[in-house]
């Protein structure tokens, strides 16, 4: 895909450098990616046995272990399921299955673990607090911590970030012992 629109741009600057209408040019460009999408659309079929994905997937690793591996992995974590492939220190190839969520950032800021010696982040049957949003202003949730605080329980906050005034608040309620949280 990189080489093919990497030729359209080529010649397609040579064309306008020539004299040609770079509007033109664009829809053409345009008109012609909607045919071959419409087409690939047309020649293609959906992939859904094992054995299918384990042939295209082995045509594409150039490898029938990966592919294996692959429609293996595939099948165990299903259509909504995320496969993640990693360079191995080691010479085997092997797949290994995660259950339930994983995170791409841990807890942030070292205050909040409750291990030191792992490092770890470990609550025993907390509240969950998870949002799209950014917490900035402790103000945003504070109904929420003092329910917390009067129930004696931790909290988990996802969130898409925890920021401004609201983080070192909820670090030094955690090291004055008020309440156990960890924000991710």
């Amino acid at each position: 895909a990189t080489v093919l629109t990497q030729a359209i741009v080529r010649e397609g600057m040579k064309n306008v450098t020539a004299g040609a209408n770079p509007v033109g040019i664009r829809r053409g460009i345009e008109t012609a990616t909607k045919a071959a999408v419409d087409e690939l659309h047309k020649i293609s079929h959906k992939v859904s046995t094992k054995d299918e994905i384990a042939q295209v997937a082995s045509v594409s690793s150039a490898s029938t272990e990966v592919g294996n591996l692959i429609a293996d992995a595939m099948e165990k974590v299903g259509h909504d399921g995320v496969i993640t492939i990693e360079e191995s220190k080691g010479i085997d190839t092997e797949l290994s299955v995660v259950e339930g969520m994983q995170f791409d950032r841990g807890y942030l800021s070292q205050y909040m673990v409750t291990d030191n010696d792992k490092m770890e982040a470990d609550l025993d049957n907390p509240y969950i607090l998870i949002t799209d949003k950014k917490i900035s202003n402790i103000q945003d949730i504070l109904p929420l911590l003092q329910e917390i605080v009067q129930q004696g329980k931790s909290l988990l906050i996802i969130a898409d970030d925890v920021d401004g005034e609201a983080l070192p608040t909820l670090v030094l309620n955690k090291i004055r012992g008020t309440f156990n949280v960890v924000a991710v």
